[in-house]
């Protein structure tokens, strides 16, 4: 079980935090994504290794953020906050990183935020001035942006097809979304670059690729390789049919870089967060053991020419 799956489901932490929509009971529409969100504590579906291409991987991933929406907001909202940009389960913080550049300068700037969750860095880029679109490919994730609220656009659409006229955006940035999921990144770094004016910059954060080789474990038993880092098999969970209902891809630290490369930008710089002193928390595969030892988290800041 790969890390962001992990964190969706697997975190131990606890929250005070009440995220829940209160759905009206007789709006069947709406009746039918909290029925999917129900659906989460179901039979376990089978974890294994396979193919699994780019129509395949969105169909599970749409309907698997629909189903856990609910559950990853009330388990790791309190940490992301409503309005704070966090790039990973490291706890860094654009306030301090400042990889889309000085907040003073993201006054008037057009972002965009791909897998926006619940908008949270959405909702911080506009406290700085920003003008941010916040798109996701889950409804019910967009569902909690409206619930938390917002002046910004929400858009609910495939990070492959971006729905957006070429150089719309002066900046771009995704926090662990849509890049673990698809089948061809490329697909979604040339949409990012075709929608960035040019000299703009996108930032995206992802599962450092070493932790492929390691179980999925916040413990001691997730210190020991277990697997090839070369294998790029995707790592699939299947119903009883054989459907994928959960899809995530590994790419290798060279590839990622190439695919950068390949699709029009270049890698200014590759940020390998540490565990901090303060973050005493685990969020699935991490942990204040795994992290002080083992990166978590890559950050990728590239700029369109």
């Amino acid at each position: 079980m790969r890390d962001t799956r992990a964190a969706a489901r697997k975190s131990p932490q606890t929250s005070t935090r009440e995220p829940v929509i209160q759905e009206p009971a007789t709006s069947e529409a709406v009746s039918g994504v909290a029925s999917g969100a129900e659906g989460a504590e179901g039979p376990e579906p089978e974890a294994t290794r396979r193919a699994a291409g780019v129509t395949e991987s969105s169909r599970a991933n749409r309907g698997w953020w629909d189903r856990n929406a609910d559950e990853y907001q009330t388990e790791h909202g309190t940490f992301l906050g409503d309005d704070r940009f966090v790039w990973c389960p490291e706890g860094l913080d654009e306030v301090e990183a400042e990889l889309l550049g000085p907040p003073e300068d993201l006054k008037g700037k057009d972002v965009l935020e791909i897998g926006a969750g619940a908008a949270q860095c959405s909702r911080w880029l506009t406290a700085q001035g920003a003008r941010p679109v916040a798109l996701d490919l889950s409804h019910r994730q967009l569902q909690h942006a409206l619930r938390i609220g917002g002046s910004f656009p929400l858009v609910c659409a495939d990070a492959t097809v971006l729905p957006f006229a070429d150089g719309s955006f002066d900046l771009a940035c995704s926090a662990y979304g849509a890049l673990p999921f698809v089948a061809d990144p490329r697909l979604v770094l040339r949409e990012v670059h075709r929608v960035l004016r040019p000299g703009g910059r996108f930032v995206f954060s992802v599962t450092h690729p070493l932790r492929w080789s390691f179980p999925d474990e916040p413990g001691p038993e997730g210190l020991s390789v277990s697997a090839s880092y070369f294998d790029r098999t995707p790592y699939v969970e299947q119903d009883d049919e054989g459907l994928a209902v959960y899809v995530e891809h590994h790419r290798t630290l060279g590839d990622r870089v190439r695919d950068v490369v390949t699709s029009g930008f270049r890698l200014v710089d590759l940020v390998e967060p540490e565990w901090p002193e303060w973050n005493t928390s685990e969020w699935g595969g991490w942990s204040p053991l795994r992290g002080h030892l083992i990166p978590g988290t890559a950050i990728f800041v590239c700029e369109r020419d």
